[in-house]
């Protein structure tokens, strides 16, 4: 006598909708990663109790301890510094500079910056992180 059943259950998985999701998580995760602005230079921004953001054409401008100058992550000497603002500002006449300074620096490169903006009619904003 045969007492097995003549039906026999098997475990199925349909990963037919894996694919779709597996899609949506890589297409949001491409689009996330280009809204955003990682700036590449690591900084110790000086601290602030307030901060506001500012939403028009901004041109970075970041000064490492080792006094580095960066324009929008592209190094530039110091001697040239002037020259590619101009440049940069010449483009949109809305623009303004955001000065990232490590916390570090001097308060005279601060004030060198700050000359060459003036000489440019530049605004300028210096970037702090909140404490």
């Amino acid at each position: 006598m045969n007492l097995r059943s003549k039906n026999k259950v098997g475990a199925e998985i349909f990963t037919s909708a894996m694919n779709d999701i597996m899609f949506f998580l890589m297409l949001f995760f491409i689009i996330v990663s280009t809204l955003l602005n990682p700036s590449v230079i690591k900084l110790n921004l000086p601290n602030a109790k307030d901060t506001q953001s500012i939403h028009k054409k901004e041109i970075m401008l970041s000064v490492n301890k080792d006094l580095q100058y960066f324009v929008d992550n592209k190094q530039v000497p110091f001697d040239q510094l002037k020259t590619v603002l101009a440049q940069e500002t010449s483009k949109d006449k809305d623009s303004f500079v955001v000065l990232r300074c490590d916390n570090t620096l001097a308060i005279q490169q601060l004030v060198n910056l700050l000359q060459i903006g003036n000489e440019l009619n530049v605004k300028m904003i210096l970037a702090t992180k909140k404490e």
